[in-house]
């Protein structure tokens, strides 16, 4: 019992490093400095994943204690007259994905890298030439396809398996958004000041809802829902399947941030140093807590504890 409680306790405190350094690395690229990435984690098997600073893919055993990475993502420049030329490591904004054996992550340099789950062999790049613009969003698998925005304004499609593109939508500004996929549609935000709802059979969008500002915030769905966070200061609920506004809620600065649900209550982290607790239903405001710091990074759930990291540690 007591090797399993200091197991579970080095977890959390993984968990936690994350969530307290994450929002640190957001809010200093906002006011602009150069662009270190903002990975987050995904977990398989006791195992996660994350992107570093240095371009790499990282691999870390829960269990063994064992770290392992990729060869890092790098982009290479030459001078002016062609006389030298410098490798720079690509920064990583997006959470890996895995499916099939595999994990995906995406780079600040416009590229897509799938690499063997077990050993962080790479097995293929997207686009085979040239590159993209940079992809700050994250990656979500559904169909035995991966779907991401990029800051050229389209939202792609690859085939897990070979990297060959199946999909392409071509909202009206940068996206830095990551999806979200229910019921076979795909839903989120762009720098157009929309929120899209496109249909993955018919490759079509279905609706779009214009809010005030940018929208940034990865939405959530549930039960026919859609929760979305803007720059406008707005939470917004719409209707699936319509794009109907259900309610929204207004906080002091932006949604940046990705809300959860727990139960019948949304969290939604906002820039104005709170977290506020909302009736999914409803949108009325059941209560919200002041950290004393912006909240740029999603909140986890720990057991019956809601955990958010702030910008001032």
């Amino acid at each position: 019992m007591k090797i399993q409680f200091k197991k579970a306790n080095y977890k959390l405190l993984i968990i936690l490093s994350i969530l307290v350094f994450l929002p640190l690395i957001i809010t200093g690229c906002v006011r602009g400095m150069t662009p270190v990435g903002w990975s987050g984690v995904a977990f398989s098997d006791n195992t996660l994943y994350t992107g570093s600073k240095e371009g790499r893919l990282i691999q870390y055993n829960l269990d063994s204690a064992k770290l392992t990475w990729s060869e890092p993502i790098t982009i290479t420049t030459t001078s002016g007259f062609g006389c030298s030329t410098s490798t720079t490591a690509v920064a990583i904004y997006g959470t890996p994905a895995l499916a099939n054996g595999l994990v995906f992550v995406a780079g600040y340099n416009g590229e897509v890298h799938a690499y063997a789950a077990d050993n962080l062999g790479e097995r293929w790049v997207y686009p085979r030439k040239g590159t993209l613009k940079p992809i700050i969003g994250s990656i979500v698998v559904f169909n035995n396809t991966l779907y991401f925005g990029c800051t050229d304004g389209n939202i792609y499609g690859l085939d897990v398996t070979t990297g060959d593109k199946k999909f392409q939508f071509d909202t009206g500004g940068e996206i830095w958004s990551t999806p979200a996929i229910d019921n076979n549609t795909l839903f989120i935000g762009s720098f157009d000041k929309k929120i899209y709802a496109i249909d993955l059979s018919s490759q079509t969008k279905k609706w779009d809802f214009t809010t005030e500002a940018t929208n940034v915030a990865p939405p959530v769905t549930l039960n026919g829902i859609i929760y979305a966070g803007s720059l406008d200061r707005n939470l917004y609920a719409l209707d699936q399947t319509t794009g109907n506004l259900i309610w929204k809620f207004t906080g002091g600065n932006w949604f940046w941030a990705k809300p959860i649900i727990y139960n019948n209550t949304i969290f939604a982290p906002n820039l104005d140093n709170h977290v506020y607790g909302l009736n999914l239903t409803t949108g009325e405001k059941i209560f919200d807590y002041d950290l004393g710091g912006q909240v740029a990074a999603w909140p986890v759930i720990v057991g019956n504890q809601v955990i958010a990291g702030t910008e001032n540690g």
